[in-house]
């Protein structure tokens, strides 16, 4: 297995630590393991990014892996706040609450990395084995699968920023061959594009052809530069009008490629008519609340 796309042993064994009791005690958690004899469990996940894009006056700037402990009832108190769920923060207050580094600001985790540490501190709370709904893509049944989240793969980033401690990097369109630079989203791009797309669908705008936009807003949401320009204004009449599609798939498939992250890949087999298939696995309601119907 290759450094860029290894086997998640960290997730592995973090199932085993939690069912064993923990590796090392949390220092606020002395005094529970003097009154009770019990240790909080706390692990060490490895971050895709390897720190390579984080500022270098950011706390996260060459980190290569934070320090997690166990999910437990505040936690709990954190997935179940209306308020969090209704302001949309309530996965970032989950990773806030179970880092062990607090100065770290969570609002800086590219994607990637977020994803890492929402597997792990997910199966400290509930398990490795996680529970979901899927449409068949053969004869189109609903079932449900089971999917190993200590199965899964951690796939580091594939190449060197521009600087390092800046988030952003470089390629060449292969057929204009125009030198465009672009970042990593984080949780909140992707949380300011479904906003603007909502409110796109309340105004009744579409697109000239009516079509959705997901492709043109991801792009125009990485894409800093392109030729040096940095206008925004001039990038997106560029990504609307002069843009051409084989450019915009290379682009797209480069980012995708070197984007560091989880492989949530796995097999799934429909329980009605046989047919295995490779799936992403969704990130559903059930996924911090198990038994949520």
């Amino acid at each position: 297995m290759t450094e860029q796309r290894e086997g998640n042993n960290v997730f592995g064994g973090l199932q085993q630590a939690v069912a064993s009791g923990g590796i090392k005690s949390v220092s606020a958690a002395d005094q529970i393991r003097d009154d009770f004899g019990i240790t909080v469990p706390q692990e060490i996940v490895p971050l895709p990014s390897k720190g390579k894009i984080y500022q270098n006056n950011s706390t996260l700037f060459g980190r290569e892996s934070l320090e997690i402990k166990a999910m437990g009832v505040r936690e709990e108190d954190i997935l179940t706040s209306k308020a969090l769920i209704k302001k949309g923060t309530v996965i970032a207050q989950l990773i806030k609450s179970c880092l062990i580094d607090k100065s770290v600001d969570v609002d800086e985790l590219i994607s990637g990395d977020r994803n890492a540490l929402m597997v792990a501190i997910r199966i400290t709370g509930y398990g490795s084995e996680y529970v979901t709904e899927l449409s068949c893509g053969s004869c189109g049944e609903k079932y449900k699968q089971i999917f190993h989240l200590d199965r899964l793969a951690l796939k580091n980033l594939d190449a060197e920023p521009v600087v390092p401690g800046q988030n952003l990097f470089e390629y060449e369109l292969p057929k204009s061959k125009l030198k465009v630079k672009f970042k990593l989203l984080t949780p909140k791009d992707e949380e300011n594009i479904l906003i603007e797309q909502e409110n796109r669908k309340k105004l009744g705008l579409k697109n000239q052809n009516g079509t959705d936009t997901i492709v043109t807003d991801n792009l125009k949401a990485s894409i800093v530069s392109i030729k040096e320009v940095t206008d925004k204004s001039k990038i997106v009449n560029f990504i609307n009008n002069g843009m051409g599609a084989f450019d915009s798939k290379a682009l797209r498939k480069y980012i995708n490629d070197i984007q560091p992250g989880v492989d949530m890949k796995q097999m799934a087999e429909c329980e009605h008519c046989g047919h295995a298939e490779e799936v992403q696995i969704p990130i559903g309601i059930t996924f911090f609340w198990p038994d949520a119907e």
